[in-house]
């Protein structure tokens, strides 16, 4: 399928701001400029739906003293029984991302949703290396388990979810709770890895296929990983590449989206290859015409509220399940 006529007609004023000097490649960027750059061009992509929803801010402490903001997202409700939850973990390359980018997204899923919302911030990098973002969403989900009844919270029934590096955090999330449930007894319904980072040591042919003009872009990617390890070889650590994890046969189902036009496509086949492999549970769509980061284009494609509501309902079946 070619690619989604309204997401060309996106990038192509992305092209028009590269070329009169209003924008810069985020690899052209200091991390500084390119996180202000990240958060402003979110605005473009989506508006907040119509809804009601209880928006709460939150405080997490992580394992060295830092506090972790976070956001819960949920319908009101008349009764008081603990609800099920959903953590969402933001993408941004661990450079780059926010709360406030992905606030549209996870309130699209919490008003289509019959579950809580908690989104978390992790630290980002050059300033925290790895594997500071894998230890706060570890620090995130522990204290869920811990905290979350006193929010009303059913840690009992989580699913997970993230796009492109959270995607990332939630595949090594999964992974460690299948393989040390005495570290962390977390036992997630399902696991959502919007086209996620798999594999950042191997290069495929995708990246070089779709390597400039599809939003994400071969060089930003590098650029990200770069500034994220503290060396090379941190990118054959499954908490940073989860291609190269064990997979145990508890792992939590898998529900992976890739996109058609993304140089992560390939990396995203490979895992889903690897999971099937081991005789788990994966269901692996590629969205046809999409590039990296569709699902905040609400605004863009039309399409994309649509989906939202539908992988909400897939996610509420499992948590109900």
């Amino acid at each position: 399928m070619p690619l989604h006529p309204d997401i060309e007609g996106f990038l192509e004023l992305v092209e028009l701001g590269r070329l009169t000097g209003k924008s810069q490649p985020m690899h052209a960027l200091t991390p500084q400029e390119a996180r202000r750059q990240f958060d402003s061009t979110s605005l473009l992509l989506d508006s907040a739906p119509a809804g009601q929803l209880e928006v709460t801010q939150l405080v997490i402490p992580s394992r060295d003293g830092q506090q972790l903001a976070a956001r819960c997202y949920q319908r009101a409700v008349a009764e008081q029984a603990l609800r099920p939850v959903l953590m969402y973990f933001h993408g941004g390359g661990y450079v780059v991302g926010s709360l406030d980018s992905h606030d549209t997204l996870c309130r699209r899923l919490a008003l289509a949703g019959d579950f809580v919302v908690i989104s978390a911030d992790y630290r980002l990098a050059p300033e925290h290396k790895f594997p500071t973002a894998f230890n706060d969403a570890e620090d995130v989900a522990l204290w869920v388990l811990a905290e979350g009844a006193k929010h009303g919270l059913d840690a009992t029934r989580v699913a997970l979810a993230g796009d492109s590096v959270g995607g990332s955090l939630v595949a090594a999330l999964a992974i460690q709770a299948a393989l040390a449930p005495e570290q962390l007894p977390l036992q997630p319904r399902v696991q959502v890895l919007l086209y996620p980072v798999l594999d950042a040591a191997v290069e495929r042919a995708s990246l070089e296929r779709f390597a400039d003009g599809y939003l994400l872009e071969k060089d930003s990617l590098r650029w990200f990983y770069q500034l994220y390890e503290r060396e090379r070889g941190d990118r054959l650590d499954w908490r940073f590449s989860p291609i190269y994890a064990p997979f145990p046969s508890n792992l939590a189902p898998t529900v992976l989206w890739l996109a058609e036009f993304d140089p992560l496509l390939d990396e995203g086949l490979a895992y889903a290859e690897r999971v099937r492999s081991a005789g788990l549970e994966i269901t692996c769509e590629v969205k046809a015409g999409m590039t990296h980061d569709f699902a905040r284009m609400g605004e863009v494609v039309a399409e994309v509220p649509g989906m939202l509501v539908a992988l909400a309902g897939l996610i509420g079946e499992r948590l109900r399940g």
